[in-house]
């Protein structure tokens, strides 16, 4: 899931200080329905794919992010993006900063990682998953690049120790309803892509505003 990006809305890069803090919906307010029809569509081809098809997919968007991540200063990097809305992101982290997306996955990452876990023990993790549960922290530093790539870690690591390929217990995704362990890891690599893309919007935001203030 990694269209190409819209231009992002520009920022003046010569500070890359606080910008006015935009409208939007409140967390978790999710996406349009059609949205969610096809993301369940293409959830279900990549879940009956296999693991492995997922493990590549997450593994290459790992190294996409970093890729789109590394070269920016702190400055950049902290410097948070209002972007257009893109396919599959809620409205509310429409506003953030490269390293808030990547403390939003590690979080993500982190609490699938914990979900495959103990679905695979056959055991419904306690509580229910939520998208206005899973917001980043604007504070977030350098750090989360390390942060970011231990939870990809932790989410394959997962993925090996499962006894067996599918879980027969399923836990709800907010969006996407009772999905099984590989329904979570299949959902977990589609979810970087999203990221993914909203990284370069961001990026481009930032370069956007470099070629203004020239």
């Amino acid at each position: 899931m990694t269209p190409h990006p819209p231009v992002a809305s520009p920022i003046k890069p010569s500070s890359f200080g606080p910008q006015a803090e935009p409208r939007l919906a409140a967390p978790g307010a999710g996406v349009p329905r059609i949205e969610r029809m096809v993301g369940w569509l293409r959830l279900a081809i990549a879940t009956r794919r296999g693991a492995a098809a997922a493990s590549e997919l997450m593994r290459r968007e790992q190294a996409a992010i970093r890729r789109v991540v590394q070269p920016l200063s702190p400055a950049e990097a902290s410097a948070r993006i209002l972007v257009p809305r893109l396919r599959g992101l809620e409205d509310s982290s429409r506003w953030w900063s490269a390293w808030m997306t990547l403390d939003h996955l590690r979080i993500v990452n982190g609490s699938i990682a914990g979900i495959i876990s103990a679905l695979g023990t056959e055991r419904a993790p306690a509580g229910e998953a939520s998208t206005a549960a899973v917001k980043p922290s604007p504070d977030v530093g350098p750090d989360v690049l390390a942060a970011f790539d231990a939870s990809c870690d932790a989410l394959e690591r997962a993925v090996a120790e499962l006894p067996r390929p599918r879980s027969t217990t399923r836990f709800v995704h907010p969006w996407f309803g009772p999905l099984d362990t590989a329904g979570w890891h299949a959902m977990a690599a589609m979810h970087m892509g999203i990221h993914h893309a909203q990284l370069h919007a961001i990026v481009r935001g930032l370069d956007s505003g470099r070629a203004e203030s020239r």
